[in-house]
Order: C-alpha cells, then structure tokens, then sequence
C-alpha cells in the first residue's frame, strides 16, 4: 500500500486520514497539521522521509506563479530540504492543471455558465491557472491580492495588471515571513471579516479555502464558492453564513476534499518519475485517465 503524507502548518483540527484505491492501487492518505510549529514540521518530514511514497507540503506553498515566472518562496525551503529520499510537492503543478480544467469541465459542461459573472479571487497568484481560466470563458474578475494578502487596499480587476504589479512585488513577496502572507495554525480557525464589500459585491469566491474563510463576512446572499480543502466543518459554516453552493475542485476522499498538494503527491507517487522530469502534459494525461469531477454540493437541495 502507498502512503501519502500531507505536512500542513494549517490547524491540527483540520486532520484526517483514510484508504483508497486509485488506478488499481491502494493508499492511505493522510494529513497531520503542526498548528504553525515549523519545527513539528520539519521533525515529521524527517522522521517519515523514506518511508512514505511522497510528501504534501500543506499550509504554504513552494512556488507562486506569475505570467509563467516561477518564484521561491523563502520560508517553503526550509521544509523540502529536509525530504531527501520521499518527494515533497506543494501543489502548484496541479493548480496550473486540474484546477484550470476544472473551471472550464464546470462552463463547459452545464455546471455553471460563468461569462460575466463576478468572481472575487482572494489570492489570484495562487491559483494563477484557475484565474486564467475565469478570464478566458469571459468572467468579470475582481483579483484581491494585494488587499488580503499585503494589506493594500488596490483591487485589481484583470490579469494583465496583476502580471505587472505581480512581476514588481513577487520578489520581495517571497522573502516575507509566511505567516504574514497566509492563516497558518490557530490563524485558520478565526473569521475575521475584512474588506467585506468585495465577498457582498462578487456572486463567486473562487481560490484558497484558508483565505476566503479567514476573510469571510458574517452573512452572505447566495454566492458561490469555487474551492478545495473543504470538511464537512466547514460546508455547516458556509450553508450558515448564506452561502448556495460549494463546488470543489478536487474530490471527495472520506468526506472531505483535500488539498492540491495530497492529490498532487498522489499522482507523483503513480507515475515514479522525479519530479523535475514531470510535464504538465503528464498531469493532464493522468487527470484523464483518473476522470476527476467537480465536487457540487447544492444547500438550496438539502
């Protein structure tokens, strides 16, 4: 049996495990939060490396993607250098992938017709793909990057600026701690409405889950969330916070959908090939074969 092993900063409370089989292998897949303790991190990287098929890096990413520039996130290093035999992915290679597929299977295929509707993206650098994606099937885009992450009130409203402004603060981005940038540990478990006229404005939140709840206002109208990482937590809280539906772009394994790390992890471990050897083309293959679905659950149907 193969094991997957998600290290997440996130919140222990957001932990879980399972078994299933995919493409005529079985795994247990797994998810074990530090609470933002980066040397509980790094101990549990060290103390499974080898021993698991390959590693999810939860709760930061390696890598953000700007206009097909890649830059390193500093704090994200001090965790991969320590998988030296099992490998370790964050994600990325699925977010410019399934989840750019994903938005296109959801317009495509009578999910959700998406020309002109309002999206807000909390964070558009970290699903640079699914952003891309929004805009070519003609979604009015409101990008919050700036406001939610760095705290400057400057929405951004089309990809093109988001490259230039993007090109001119990713280098400094990366070298910020990262707990400034993103909810780690007990952060992820505190709302703290902020900027809320942009949630009230959009009829879709898509992006990181971790950061459109943080943001999350007291109550919604209807909207929609275009999202991930979701327990059945959370879906009580969104239902309750006015929300009308949740579609998930990664499926439900458990009763919960994990993050693009576990699933990336998953597929790196099928294909045994380095990691630096794997394509794009080499996702989208296996996402075809592996047929994965947007997740929908419907709160006007319970």
């Amino acid at each position: 049996m193969k094991h997957i092993l998600s290290v997440s900063l996130g919140s222990s409370k957001r932990d879980h495990a399972f078994e299933t089989e995919f493409m005529g292998e079985k795994f247990r897949i797994e998810r074990i939060g530090t609470d933002g303790d980066w040397d509980k991190a790094i101990q549990l990287i060290k103390d499974n490396d080898g021993k698991v098929d390959a590693f999810g890096m939860g709760g930061i990413d390696l890598y953000i993607n700007v206009a097909g520039k890649r830059y390193v996130i500093e704090d994200a290093k001090k965790l991969v250098a320590h998988a030296k035999k099992s490998p370790m992915v964050d994600g990325s290679g699925l977010k410019n992938t399934l989840e750019r597929k994903c938005i296109m299977d959801i317009h495509n295929n009578g999910v959700l017709n998406l020309t002109g509707k309002k999206v807000l993206m909390v964070c558009a650098v970290d699903r640079f793909g699914m952003a891309e994606a929004f805009a070519e099937v003609g979604a009015r885009l409101t990008l919050g990057d700036f406001i939610y992450t760095v705290g400057l009130p400057i929405p951004l409203h089309s990809l093109k600026t988001l490259k230039i402004f993007g090109r001119i603060a990713a280098p400094f981005i990366v070298k910020m701690p990262f707990d400034k940038l993103y909810p780690t540990g007990s952060q992820q478990e505190s709302i703290i409405p902020k900027h809320s006229k942009y949630y009230y404005d959009a009829e879709i939140l898509a992006g990181d889950f971790n950061y459109i709840r943080r943001y999350l206002p007291e109550k919604l109208d209807g909207q929609i969330i275009i999202t991930n990482t979701t327990t059945q937590e959370d879906m009580a809280l969104l239902k309750q916070r006015g929300i009308s539906k949740v579609i998930t772009t990664t499926p439900d394994m458990g009763g919960r959908s994990f993050g693009t790390n576990v699933i990336e992890a998953l597929m790196v471990s099928i294909m045994g090939k380095p990691i630096d050897e794997i394509a794009p083309e080499d996702y989208y293959a296996m996402l075809k074969e592996l047929d994965f679905k947007p997740g929908v659950v419907d709160f006007g149907e319970a």
